[in-house]
């Protein structure tokens, strides 16, 4: 998949970390985005079921997360939430800010900028 070949060779990841680090930012996303808007992006990545499914279960934040989405940091609700996941993956965390642009960088040459910008508003 072009995707993960683009992650594992910029960011020296092996093939599971890029899968699962995609993963739990996608997953984000379509958490955020709601089924009918991510089917947008979801079109333009190929293989993006498998990679929500390879993103580790508890990743997106668990209680942590939600209880800083409700109080208004919305910083520790979004990126940072991923925190745990990519560290499940025995990933460094600040790696989650450089997977972004990747993953941004992606959609748009598959999806033009629109399909970006939309994948850029909810996880940025």
């Amino acid at each position: 998949m072009e995707l993960i070949q683009m992650l594992t060779s910029q960011l020296g990841v092996d093939e599971t970390q890029a899968e699962g680090g995609a993963g739990l930012l996608l997953g984000l996303a379509k958490e955020r985005l709601g089924e009918e808007q991510f089917a947008g992006i979801a079109d333009v990545i190929p293989g993006v079921q498998g990679l929500l499914e390879s993103a580790p279960s508890g990743g997106l934040g668990g209680l942590l997360g939600g209880i800083a989405s409700k109080v208004g940091a919305e910083s520790l609700g979004g990126l940072a939430s991923l925190a745990g996941g990519f560290k499940k993956l025995d990933l460094d965390s600040g790696l989650v800010t450089k997977f972004l642009p990747i993953i941004l960088s992606f959609v748009q040459s598959k999806g033009g900028d629109k399909v970006k910008e939309l994948l850029e508003k909810v996880l940025t």
